[in-house]
């Protein structure tokens, strides 16, 4: 049965993801876009690297041309980002990226947008999923045709819009005070699909590059494509032991998540990349307007938009809410602690790309390091400590301890004074000093999630601890 999650469809290559299963969620997807009166519609098609990702984009595009769409399919291994921007440039009604984002080597995923080039709401998912898994229970034949034949027929385009998607994002940072800076900037796509777009883009801003893991690698170099701590040590030694760079950047396997090396060679958390681009665009590029984080992000955001005469709202973990909170209260900015961000004016989205080139140019404006804007906004807003543990759960512990949570409404006694409990997504627990904690479990991965934030490490550390004691983890 196809069952989206927070970010999308992802499976295990073999298991559940498989040709059979791509035709069946393609098919329930044009079911849908009949019902909703988008028969013959043009739908932006793309792929990342991952193993089978061609082929898989090729198969969906094979019903869709079945069923009377016109699949416009960027012929390139692309960032997911850049098929967003397509989807929102050429007016589709839908799109779809064949990819798992960050997920191991061994899976693979169909991520789908609605017009404007939008990750897709719940209840659009909900509808895919009833029609695809309807076909499947009735054993409906799937409609497509052969991707050469459609291709010749012209039913089918094949394009490589990059440029008009570089363009966009140069025209709207400040490529003349980037120019000026002369900075030197590690690059690390992790093999993954930013090298081409974001090089090309700080190229042209005369930055200094030293790039590494670009090559197509559909096992990732053996680790995992995501951006955190754990796997930017490379690009740590880049910045720090052999080429003194102002900055290191890299984006996960499609582009959408961005990760940060200070020049000191030290991970910049996404919290506080999060905030140091909404605190920039406020306070140095005199933009006006609330912010967007989930529930799992620091509430440093929140201190710095009141100080700026601004809100900061809180949504479910999930791009999909951040994104229709920002259009629904106008924010500039949204953002996740997983190192998903999106800025108004650009797409409806996530964006590495993106953001990594307005990272370059706060920099190059302002002046400062990293860590000196960062000090600058502790000094005002205080400073808060994280502390995040990840659990791996099988099915039968998941259902145990959603039984617990989320049915039975078991939460542990904390030392610290509760000012409220929200199980809106996950366990939040909210206290009356300001600090929080969650235990939540990820829609992309077999894993249970926690994050806490406090005055110290020590008590941010000891949330996380009550947490397990309490789950026997």
């Amino acid at each position: 049965m196809i069952q989206f999650g927070t970010g999308g469809w992802r499976a295990i290559i073999a298991d559940e993801f498989t040709k059979s299963n791509i035709r069946l969620l393609t098919a329930g997807l044009c079911r849908l876009m009949e019902k909703e009166g988008h028969a013959g519609a043009e739908i932006c098609v793309g792929y990342d690297r991952r193993f089978l990702s061609k082929e898989s984009a090729q198969w969906v595009c094979e019903v869709l041309a079945g069923n009377g769409f016109r699949p416009y399919v960027i012929n390139r291994s692309s960032p997911t980002p850049l098929i967003m921007y397509m989807v929102k440039e050429r007016g589709c009604p839908y799109g779809m990226a064949v990819t798992a984002s960050h997920n191991p080597a061994i899976y693979n995923g169909i991520k789908l947008f609605t017009a404007g080039g939008r990750d897709a709401e719940a209840d659009v998912t909900g509808r895919v999923e009833a029609e695809a898994n309807a076909l499947a229970l009735t054993g409906a034949e799937v409609r497509s045709m052969d991707y050469a034949q459609a291709l010749a027929a012209g039913l089918v385009t094949e394009d490589n819009p990059a440029n008009e998607y570089i363009d966009s994002i140069l025209s709207a940072v400040d490529v003349d005070a980037i120019k000026k800076a002369r900075l030197r900037i590690a690059l690390d796509p992790m093999y993954g699909v930013s090298q081409t777009c974001l090089s090309m883009i700080l190229m042209t801003c005369r930055c200094d590059l030293e790039i590494i893991h670009d090559r197509h690698d559909t096992l990732f170099g053996g680790k995992l494509p995501a951006p955190n701590e754990d796997t930017m040590g490379p690009l740590a030694s880049v910045v720090l032991d052999r080429y003194r760079c102002d900055l290191g950047i890299a984006t996960d396997g499609d582009a959408d998540r961005l990760g940060v090396i200070d020049s000191r060679g030290q991970f910049v958390h996404p919290n506080k990349l999060l905030v140091l681009l909404y605190y920039y665009l406020v306070k140095y590029r005199g933009w006006q307007g609330p912010c967007v984080r989930n529930n799992s992000t620091t509430h440093l955001l929140d201190r710095v938009a009141e100080g700026l005469g601004q809100q900061c709202y809180e949504v479910p973990v999930g791009f999909k809410y951040v994104s229709a909170k920002m259009a629904e209260t106008g924010a500039i900015i949204g953002g996740e602690s997983s190192g998903g961000l999106a800025v108004k004016g650009h797409i409806a989205g996530k964006d590495g790309i993106y953001a990594a080139a307005l990272l370059v140019e706060m920099l190059a404006v302002t002046g400062k390091k990293l860590a000196e804007l960062y000090d600058e906004i502790c000094a005002q807003y205080g400073e808060p400590h994280c502390a995040e543990a990840d659990f791996t759960m099988t099915p039968q512990r998941k259902e145990q301890l959603k039984k617990r949570l989320f049915q039975d409404m078991e939460c542990p006694d904390f030392p610290e004074e509760v000012d409220r409990i929200s199980r809106e997504d996950g366990c939040k627990v909210y206290f009356r000093d300001g600090s929080w904690v969650i235990c939540r479990f990820s829609g992309t991965e077999p894993l249970l999630r926690m994050a806490a934030e406090a005055g110290s490490k020590a008590q941010a550390e000891a949330c996380i601890q009550t947490w397990r004691r309490f789950l026997a983890l």
